[in-house]
């Protein structure tokens, strides 16, 4: 009203002009911004294995359904992120965009929501649009740092046995008939004698050390979260280690037990972990000799008088 008495009084429609001109430049970038963020699809792609106050490295499709706007300065934010997500251009169609994801605490997290901003195409107007994703990703737990207190949660090595399999080891596997070139070493003196002929031994590669983690789900009401938390990730700290050092391991929880051999991935062990629900009564639970158990409210496992544990986390 200001401006069309001001207008008027001098006969000056130039100034008429230059509000219509920003009044338009607002609508215009306005409508810019909600058609291109209206088109938008979003859909997490996969996450790769996902730990407890890490980034992980994941990939999402975003989706420009839009058949007029090609959108610019695409800002992504979730509380899944690390950090925002910047998309330069996004032009009509389908693309993959690297996003590193990070989750708080182990469990099973649930990422149902992205909110988009851009100030695109003048960036007179900052619009958002909340968009509605569904995914579900298994969260292992935090991995405690590496420093001098934890080298009582080094591996034990576990009684060797026999594996079965031709390799290098104590066992003898079989006999066969002397080849050209074989070792001297190998040659079974005794069966040799008796048959006249060179016999050489085969040996039987030896197993894999193990060990066994026993993990305490027993939790006192008085008991922080924290403290309980520590010690699950205790166990995946354990875990961890003793898999990159080649052990055959195995975690015994209450009601299931999760195996993982030296050659084969230690995940489902650390899913196993990452599930783990605190219990307010106590489970009793069988530890074998050499077993290694974690607990946050002493001992609740029952042990074979012949043997106790190498090592106790609480």
């Amino acid at each position: 009203m200001v401006l069309a008495v001001a207008a008027i009084n001098t006969g000056n429609n130039a100034l008429y002009i230059a509000v219509a001109l920003m009044l338009g430049s607002l609508l215009l970038s306005g409508l810019a911004s909600k058609g291109g963020l209206k088109g938008l699809d979003v859909e997490i792609a996969g996450i790769d294995e996902a730990w407890a106050k890490r980034p992980a490295e994941g990939t999402i499709r975003v989706r420009n359904r839009s058949r007029l706007w090609n959108v610019r300065d695409v800002v992504l934010v979730s509380d899944a992120f690390a950090e925002p997500v910047l998309i330069p251009f996004l032009p009509r169609g389908e693309r993959t965009q690297f996003v590193a994801f990070l989750f708080p605490r182990r469990g099973l997290a649930h990422v149902t929501t992205i909110d988009s901003y851009t100030r695109y195409p003048f960036g007179f107007v900052l619009k958002k649009r909340r968009l509605r994703v569904e995914s579900e990703v298994v969260v292992f737990p935090a991995l405690l740092a590496e420093d001098g207190n934890h080298d009582r949660l080094h591996p034990v090595a576990g009684e060797q046995a026999s594996s079965g399999r031709l390799g290098h080891g104590t066992e003898i596997h079989s006999f066969r008939e002397y080849v050209r070139g074989d070792s001297l070493r190998q040659v079974h003196w005794k069966k040799s004698a008796s048959l006249g002929r060179w016999i050489m031994k085969q040996s039987e590669a030896e197993a894999a050390h193990a060990v066994h983690v026993v993990v305490d789900p027993f939790k006192p009401r008085e008991m922080s979260e924290d403290a309980f938390e520590e010690m699950i990730s205790a166990a995946a700290t354990f875990i961890h280690d003793a898999a990159r050092r080649g052990f055959d391991v195995t975690l015994s929880l209450p009601r299931v037990s999760v195996h993982a051999r030296a050659s084969e991935s230690a995940t489902p062990l650390f899913r196993a972990l990452a599930l783990v629900e605190p219990m307010h009564e106590r489970v009793h639970q069988i530890v074998d000799r050499d077993a290694v158990l974690f607990s946050v409210a002493g001992p609740a496992a029952e042990r074979p008088a012949s043997g106790r544990p190498h090592a106790e986390a609480r």
